[in-house]
């Protein structure tokens, strides 16, 4: 058998007779590995995001205050200052009692004009609107029941309809024309213009319903407190 012949010979194979292909080796992972990954994955995500909250927490509450404090003045136009009281007790006091957290405290802010008289006080009261919680805080002057403004605070109303409550000017205006209290929701041109009217909004009926509840359910709740009259105390600038 010459060279060629056998080369042949060596290369051809009987049908039948392939060569059957490996089966890729299997990796085994460590179960242990796994788990050991994700945790440390997962406290260094924890960290992570302890540390951006540690940074930017104080910049929101600061926002927060002072997005409050500019809505005080809304709502209580007539004032040049006002003071924070806080219901400790079934009483209205600036001071907290000692280890108090300030968050767990109903308040109320007590507005006065340039010559130190009482214009109103304002409150502020979150409840469930069409679609989420509504966070309404407005002006209340307990001297005659009316109302000097409202502020929607936070709302995620459906866009172009619930959000009304806040964008439709002319609505919002009907609380800083002092209606008397309790208010009384009426459809749009159905009032017999009785001083405690204010229009639903026309598409939006829950949601400026809503706002109307919260007031009334935040005055039946303060007037029994108001009644007893607030503590004089400096202003605040």
């Amino acid at each position: 058998m010459n060279e060629k012949t056998r080369a042949d010979t060596l290369i051809v194979q009987p049908p039948g007779t392939e060569s059957a292909p490996q089966e890729p080796e299997e990796v085994k992972v460590s179960t242990f590995r796994l788990v050991a990954t994700l945790a440390v994955a997962g406290i260094v995500a924890g960290v992570l995001i302890a540390l951006v909250n540690q940074h930017t927490k104080p910049i929101i509450d600061a926002y927060r205050a002072e997005q409050l404090r500019l809505a005080v003045y809304e709502v209580l136009p007539e004032a040049a200052r006002y003071t924070t009281h806080y219901l400790v007790d079934g009483i209205l006091s600036t001071i907290l009692p000692a280890g108090a957290k300030e968050s767990e405290y109903k308040r109320v802010y007590a507005g006065y004009d340039e010559a130190g008289e009482p214009v109103g006080v304002a409150l502020s009261r979150g409840e469930s609107g069409f679609q989420d919680v509504i966070m309404v805080i407005f002006g209340f002057d307990p001297a005659d029941g009316t109302m000097t403004g409202m502020k929607v605070l936070e709302s995620k109303e459906t866009p172009g309809l619930g959000d009304k409550i806040f964008k439709d000017q002319p609505w919002v205006d009907q609380f800083f024309a002092g209606p008397q209290t309790p208010l009384k929701p009426v459809k749009p041109g159905a009032g017999k213009g009785e001083p405690d009217e204010i229009d639903t909004i026309t598409g939006a009926t829950i949601s400026s319903k809503a706002v109307i509840a919260i007031i009334n359910n935040a005055l039946a709740e303060w007037e029994p407190v108001l009644e007893n009259g607030i503590p004089e105390e400096e202003a605040q600038p």
